[in-house]
């Protein structure tokens, strides 16, 4: 669908282009200007800045100061405390109602360094964004800050001298979506819109299109190498043979790693989910990975993966793949203190939600660590998901909810009519759930016997035996799924039977069989241990 490797001048052009738009406003001017009434309005703009920067408050002014030094000594560790802590604390005791202080406010503390500006203003527009609501203004800034940022990473002379906390890193490709996918939405909502932000939306076409963000991903992509490196490393062999000049560099193998993840998010936000998957070849899913060093990346790449299978009626590989999230989470316990700690205890809510429809389409025997919470949350969801019609509202509400907002990948600003692009997926879900509705019913009904009359259960079902012979073909084939392989990449796999329960039919007698699987009871035995450990361990640090 999209090109595999995007060149340098493409992201250029792309940036080239935001800049002239961004006077495109000015184009009309008078060439009989007076001088001096310039110099007093650039005059009149100097003294409101000191004004400005005179009312920041002390602790903010140092934090800034501070923030200034570890950028230029690349002090990653200080700074991931200062991003990570103090900002957020800052933000929450000075500006929980109101934005940080413009970049041009700030620029006599920095020298005017350009960098840091943009770095700054990188989280000048998220603060905003998330206390407040944004502009059209806001959104274009925000782009073409990034638009900056980006071609400074990538088109300048050589690898840049910046290192940023993994998790700064994490946030920037995180937050580029999440604009991306927010003004989207805002661009689709005509109905609300004045004259002159539609005219605006019109005459700014180039902002946040789909092409600029995929440019972006596939260019940090190639420049950092990151695919090579992970297909020598997969292969026993060393990174570095493959990273290249720029792929050595953490900043530019992290960004190229996180970018391979943006990739699924983005391919699964515009509904090509066999393409999200297939971005991920050669990338591991491990404990070991960079992704497992950031808490909101693991589990944005285990439900976007998830949610693709669930979407390619992968139901078991969906159910692999929700089970690992949640364990990796139950083990770790560990959110973060960053800004995003509301979306990931948002996302793992969407996750248990997923993952019991997923069991109620594909009946598995989960985790003890998993399975409790998910009875929990969703017990009740779970037991009216099995109920034949009853279930489909169920289906439908938790669908709803856990569902990403999708988008479409191009804008229509000619005000004709476009389709629902949620309300479709949703009945494209429900189309197939519907297929299936009848078969957590007919499964029971299956397990009390070993050999059973067609005629007899159908009676039982209430339905005719042709129908039945329809439901039990359904069963046979929802039986068998394409599972991945160990070590194999996401999208390949085999066709393999996901249910414990097997039968065939002969003249008229259904012959079933069902392989119990035995407890794990050392496994069992062991997660006990660990909590009693626990336990001693929080008792003592009391005591």
């Amino acid at each position: 669908m999209y090109q595999d490797t995007f060149e340098e001048d493409d992201l250029m052009a792309e940036v080239e282009l935001v800049a002239q738009a961004r006077y495109a406003s000015n184009a009309d001017y008078d060439d009989d200007f007076d001088v001096d009434v310039v110099s007093n309005h650039h005059h009149h703009q100097q003294q409101q800045q000191q004004q400005q920067s005179a009312q920041i408050p002390d602790g903010v002014r140092n934090f800034i100061l501070s923030f200034y030094r570890n950028v230029l000594e690349n002090n990653v560790l200080d700074l991931h405390n200062a991003y990570d802590n103090t900002f957020n604390k800052l933000s929450d005791k000075h500006y929980s109602k109101q934005p940080w202080p413009e970049a041009e406010v700030i620029a006599p503390l920095v020298n005017n360094d350009e960098v840091f500006l943009t770095l700054y203003r990188e989280l000048y527009f998220r603060h905003l964004y998330r206390r407040m609501t944004p502009t059209i203004e806001h959104r274009f800034r925000s782009y073409e800050n990034y638009c900056d940022l980006f071609n400074y990473i990538l088109n300048s002379d050589g690898p840049v001298n910046l290192e940023l906390p993994n998790q700064w890193l994490w946030d920037i490709i995180d937050e580029f979506i999440y604009q991306y996918q927010s003004f989207s939405n805002y661009r689709d909502r005509l109905k609300n819109k004045s004259e002159e932000e539609i005219a605006l939306l019109k005459g700014n076409t180039q902002i946040w299109t789909t092409y600029s963000v995929l440019n972006v991903f596939y260019s940090l992509i190639s420049k950092s190498r990151i695919m090579e490196q992970m297909l020598v490393s997969k292969n026993g062999g060393d990174m570095m043979e493959a990273a290249g000049e720029y792929g050595t560099r953490p900043l530019y193998k992290t960004l190229g790693y996180f970018s391979i993840i943006g990739l699924v998010r983005v391919h699964c936000l515009m509904g090509d989910f066999m393409l999200a998957l297939k971005r991920m070849d050669n990338v591991v899913l491990s404990k070991k990975s960079i992704m497992a060093r950031v808490t909101g990346c693991t589990l944005t790449t285990y439900y976007y993966v998830g949610f693709a299978y669930m979407m390619m009626r992968r139901y078991a590989d969906a159910i692999k793949i929700f089970s690992d999230a949640l364990a990796y989470i139950q083990r770790f316990k560990h959110y973060g203190r960053s800004y995003q700690l509301e979306q990931v205890s948002k996302k793992i809510d969407q996750i248990y939600a997923l993952l019991a429809m997923c069991v109620s389409l594909c009946p598995t025997r989960l985790d003890e660590t998993v399975h409790s919470p998910l009875r929990e949350r969703h017990g009740e969801h779970i037991s009216k998901m099995t109920k034949g019609e009853e279930g489909l509202q169920t289906f439908e509400e938790l669908f709803q909810y856990a569902c990403p907002k999708f988008i479409s990948a191009s804008p229509q600003l000619d005000g004709a009519p476009r389709p629902d692009l949620h309300a479709t997926y949703v009945k494209l879900f429900l189309a197939d759930v519907r297929n299936q509705i009848m078969l957590p019913t007919l499964r029971s009904f299956m397990k009390l016997y070993t050999t059973m009359g067609v005629e007899k259960l159908a009676k039982f079902l209430e339905i005719s035996p042709e129908q039945l012979t329809t439901q039990l073909l359904m069963c046979k084939q929802k039986s068998r799924q394409i599972r991945k392989q160990e070590n194999g990449n996401l999208l390949d796999g085999e066709y393999l039977p996901t249910s414990d329960l097997d039968f065939c039919l002969k003249q008229d007698v259904l012959h079933i069989a069902e392989s119990k699987v035995g407890r794990r009871v050392g496994d069992w035995f062991l997660r006990q241990l660990n909590r009693c450990e626990d336990l001693v361990a929080g008792l003592e640090q009391k005591a």
